[in-house]
C-alpha cells in the first residue's frame, strides 16, 4: 500500500478582531472613573512631552461663612483648624500628664503599643508577662490605669468588656446595665430576655431599656481619632428636572480632566529637527490624538448610556418616591447598539447628580419580578419590592412583629408575589433581623 500525499492551495477570507494595544486601552479608559482618569493621562503627560493636563474644575460646593461674629474680635487663632491626632498620641499624653515615670508606666507604654485603632488590646497579658519579666498582676494594674483613660472603653479585651467600661462611667446608665452585661452577656445578645429577667426580678420593659442603652454605646472607641481624609464624589454627568417635569441629561465635562496640545513647543521642535526628531515628534502627535479622541469617545458614551437610564427611569426623577423600574444592561445596550459589556465598563464607577442627591449609575440596573396577576400592571423591579417590604416592617407593630408569611401575604396584597425564602433573602440585605429579633418588650 503506497502512502501518498496531496498539497493543494486555496484562498480562504476570514474576519477577525485584533486586540491592539491602542484598543485595550481605550476599553481600560471607559471603565476608568474620574480619578483612575486623571491619574492615566498625568502618567502619559510625563511620556509624551505634546500632552498638558488641564486638572478638572469641579469642586464640592460648601457653603461660605463670615469669620465676624458679633462680640469677637477677629484674630489669626481664629483661621486655625481643629485637627485631632491619632488614638496612640492621645493615650501617650495622658499618660505622661498623669503618671509618674514608674516601671508600672513603662507597662502602661509598653501595652498601648498594643491598642489598635478601634481601641482593643490585641495582646494577651500572658504573652506580655513573658516579653516584659512583669509580673500578671503588674500588667493588669497596668492595663486597668489605661482603661481609666479618654476614650471611655479604650483598652478592652473584648466588645464585652468595652461595653461595661462605658457603662461603669456613665451616671445615666440603667441601673442593672453593667452587672447584666457582667453577668448576662450571651443572653442579651442571644435575646434570651426572660432569662434575665427572671434572674434579675426585673420585667421584660427593663431589659428592653437596657439593650436600647446598649445601643447608644461606641462597639469601637477609638474611631473618634479616626483622622482619614473625606472623599468627594466626582459626578459624570447631571440630571436637570424642568417645571413641566421634562428631564435633561447633560455631560459634567468640567470635572473630568482634560488635555491640551504643546502647540507653540511642537512648532519650534519641528523647526529645527532632523529625520530622528521628526519621527519622534510624529508619533508623539499621533498618541495626543488618539488619547484626545479617546476621551471625548469616553464622554460621548457615558452621556448615551446615562441619558437612556434616565428615560426608562424618568420618575425617579420626578416623583417623590423614588420609584425604579427593572432595567437591564442589555436592554441600554441594544437601544445605543453597543455591546453589554461596554454599558457595563460605561457605569462602573460613574455616578449622576440631581438635586437630591448624587447616585451610581449600577444604582439603576435591577432585575424584573415578574408580575402575575391579571391587572395588567407592569412587572416590578427588586428594588421596589425591598421598598414595599421595608414599608411593611417600618409599620409593623414591634410587640407583634410581622412573620416572613405574612410579609408575603401583605407584600401579595401590594401586587408583589415573592417566595418566603425570598422575603428572607431580601431582608437579609436590607439589614433587617427576624421577627424574633424585632420584638420590643416596651410597657
Amino acid at each position: 500500500m503506497k502512502f501518498q500525499q496531496n498539497f493543494s492551495q486555496k484562498q480562504q477570507q476570514t474576519q477577525k478582531l485584533a486586540m491592539t494595544q491602542q484598543l485595550q486601552q481605550s476599553i481600560q479608559i471607559l471603565q476608568y472613573n474620574s480619578e483612575e482618569l486623571l491619574a492615566f493621562v498625568e502618567n502619559q503627560a510625563l511620556e509624551n512631552p505634546l500632552v498638558e493636563v488641564v486638572e478638572p474644575e469641579w469642586q464640592p460646593d460648601y457653603k461660605k461663612t463670615s469669620n465676624n461674629y458679633d462680640g469677637e474680635e477677629t484674630s489669626y487663632l481664629n483661621q486655625i483648624p481643629d485637627t485631632k491626632g491619632s488614638l496612640f498620641e492621645s493615650l501617650i499624653d495622658q499618660v505622661h500628664l498623669n503618671y509618674r515615670d514608674t516601671f508600672l508606666r513603662k507597662m502602661i507604654l509598653y501595652l498601648i503599643e498594643y491598642i489598635d485603632l478601634n481601641g482593643f488590646l490585641t495582646i494577651d497579658l500572658a504573652d506580655a508577662s513573658e516579653d516584659t519579666g512583669a509580673s500578671a498582676i503588674q500588667l493588669l494594674d497596668a492595663l486597668t490605669l489605661i482603661q481609666q483613660l479618654e476614650p471611655a472603653g479604650v483598652g478592652a479585651r473584648n466588645l464585652q468588656e468595652c461595653l461595661m467600661l462605658q457603662t461603669e462611667r456613665d451616671d445615666f446608665a440603667p441601673a442593672l446595665a453593667y452587672i447584666v452585661l457582667e453577668e448576662c452577656f450571651d443572653e442579651l445578645v442571644q435575646r434570651k430576655w426572660k432569662d434575665i429577667a427572671q434572674k434579675f426580678s426585673i420585667e421584660l420593659s427593663e431589659v428592653q431599656k437596657i439593650f436600647d442603652y446598649l445601643q447608644t454605646l461606641s462597639p469601637s472607641p477609638g474611631r473618634i481619632f479616626d483622622n482619614s481624609n473625606e472623599l468627594y464624589i466626582i459626578p459624570d454627568v447631571k440630571v436637570l428636572v424642568h417645571s413641566n417635569n421634562e428631564v435633561q441629561v447633560v455631560s459634567n465635562r468640567a470635572s473630568q480632566p482634560n488635555i491640551r496640545f504643546q502647540e507653540t513647543y511642537f512648532k519650534q521642535m519641528n523647526q529645527k529637527a532632523d529625520k530622528e526628531t521628526a519621527t519622534y515628534l510624529k508619533e508623539r502627535k499621533q498618541e495626543f490624538d488618539w488619547l484626545k479622541k479617546t476621551m471625548m469617545q469616553r464622554g460621548d458614551t457615558i452621556l448615551k448610556v446615562a441619558q437612556v437610564i434616565v428615560s426608562r427611569q424618568k420618575e425617579f426623577f420626578t416623583d417623590v418616591n423614588r420609584p425604579i423600574k427593572p432595567l437591564t444592561l442589555k436592554e441600554v445596550a441594544s437601544e445605543i447598539n453597543v455591546h453589554e459589556s461596554t454599558v457595563s465598563r460605561a457605569v462602573h464607577g460613574k455616578y449622576l447628580e440631581t438635586t437630591f442627591g448624587i447616585f451610581e449609575l449600577k444604582k439603576f440596573f435591577t432585575t424584573r419580578i415578574a408580575n402575575n396577576n391579571t391587572t395588567g400592571s407592569e412587572d416590578l423591579s427588586t428594588e421596589m419590592a425591598k421598598k414595599k417590604l421595608q414599608e411593611l416592617v417600618d409599620l409593623e407593630d414591634k410587640a407583634k412583629p410581622l412573620s416572613d408569611q405574612k410579609l408575603v401575604e401583605l407584600l401579595k396584597k401590594e401586587e408583589v408575589v415573592i417566595s418566603r425564602r425570598t422575603v428572607a433573602k431580601y431582608r437579609d440585605l436590607l439589614g433587617i433581623p427576624s421577627s424574633s429579633k424585632r420584638k420590643r418588650y416596651d410597657k
